[in-house]
Parts: structure tokens; C-alpha cells; sequence
């Protein structure tokens, strides 16, 4: 993600203006990175952006989880259904 200049502030700045940051970051959609002592130190960012972030996260580890399946299959680590319930039915 590319920051553009006018989307980096200082912190104090943001603390003296938290609500014209805040309708900002929500109105535009894009994060504003705040700086202490000109490094930046964290990214604010609205609601909805938040929201679309951790949407992205949960499918990406979904995603993950299917190609882990899918490597085990491959590796030959997985057991049929039809073993499975063989076994459940000797209980």
C-alpha cells in the first residue's frame, strides 16, 4: 500500500484534530499514516476500510486453510470417510 504525502501527519496534529482526521479517513476511504518525530509510528484508518481490511484477512486464512487441506491430501496424510466411518461404527 503507497501512501500519498498529503496523508501523512504528525501525531500531535492528529491529537488536536482527531475529528477532521477521523471524517477525512472515513469520507476518502484511504489510511493516513501518523509520524512521532517524523517516523511513522501508525496508520489510522475508517470504519469501513477496517471492515474490508479484516474481511480480506478471514478469507485469506480460509484460503490458507484449504491449500494446507489440500497439501495433506496430496502428502498422502489424510484419511478417507469411509475409513473413518468403519472405525466409528466399531465403537
Amino acid at each position: 500500500m503507497q501512501f500519498q504525502l498529503e496523508d501523512i501527519h504528525p501525531l500531535t496534529d492528529f491529537q488536536r484534530n482527531a475529528k477532521a482526521h477521523l471524517a477525512r479517513v472515513n469520507k476518502t476511504g484511504r489510511a493516513e499514516v501518523l509520524t512521532v518525530n517524523g517516523k511513522a509510528e501508525a496508520v489510522l484508518v475508517g470504519r469501513r476500510s477496517y471492515e474490508k481490511i479484516m474481511a480480506a484477512m478471514e478469507e485469506l486464512e480460509t484460503l490458507k486453510s484449504i491449500n494446507r487441506g489440500l497439501e495433506e491430501m496430496d502428502a498422502g496424510k489424510t484419511v478417507s470417510a469411509s475409513a473413518v466411518h468403519q472405525k466409528l461404527r466399531k465403537l
